[in-house]
């Protein structure tokens, strides 16, 4: 049987497209971006803006539930879980589309009650679709899907909008914790949807593929 969807490649591109079309994509070479880690670069993305676009955010959650069930299999997962804070409307809506159980995972026990990282039905033994609006290096899937797996349910897999497809060690590091990551588009794919339409100067293209290509020596150039 063949998906009614798009191939992987033309999925990147439309998604760097409406990512573009919605202002989610911010170049600014002259003034970079701080990042959460306190290192600078000229990219930011702001993937939280689709929730307010039911077409494109419908459409996106269709292609990633599509590409996740082609890449990990149809009766896969019995449980779709956000990551706070971003991750949980998109958990929301894969739940949704994949008809499953919804669960969300606190980035740290909330400190009173039950004490809980995860909030919602989980247990022992179900198979869990860790879900994010998007990764950077991975590090920050790491916390949740130990969160997961200390409930007795597995999580082998997370699903994320916006991989940034720059740091050569995220998968592998991913990987070493028993994690495969699914994507719809990186920075490479919106650089070149963002020349195709010339959404910005070429001069700031220009030093965001400077960027794209060897992030830390830029970071180590501005710092």
């Amino acid at each position: 049987m063949t998906l009614p969807f798009p191939p992987a490649e033309e999925i990147a591109r439309l998604t760097a497209r409406m990512l573009l079309e919605i202002g989610a994509v911010h170049f600014n070479a002259a003034e970079p971006y701080t990042y959460a880690s306190g290192l600078k670069g000229p990219t930011y993305i702001d993937c939280r803006k689709l929730i307010s676009y039911p077409r494109i955010r419908g459409t996106l959650m269709d292609f990633l539930a599509a590409t996740v069930m082609r890449d990990a299999g149809f009766e896969a997962f019995d449980n779709v879980a956000g990551g706070e804070t971003a991750g949980i409307p998109f958990a929301a809506f894969m739940a949704e589309r994949m008809g499953l159980p919804m669960t969300y995972v606190r980035k740290k026990p909330k400190g009173y009650g039950r004490n809980a990282r995860i909030e919602g039905a989980m247990t022992e033994g179900q198979r869990v679709l860790l879900v994010e609006d998007l990764t950077t290096d991975g590090g920050s899937k790491l916390s949740f899907v130990d969160a997961i797996r200390d409930t007795g349910a597995t999580c082998a897999d997370t699903a994320v909008v916006f991989y940034y497809g720059i740091f050569p060690d995220t998968i592998q590091r991913l990987a070493d914790h028993g994690v495969r990551l699914h994507h719809l588009c990186t920075w490479w794919d919106v650089l070149a949807e963002a020349r195709a339409q010339g959404s910005f100067d070429d001069a700031t293209l220009a030093e965001v593929e400077l960027f794209l290509t060897d992030p830390r020596a830029w970071q180590a150039a501005h710092p």
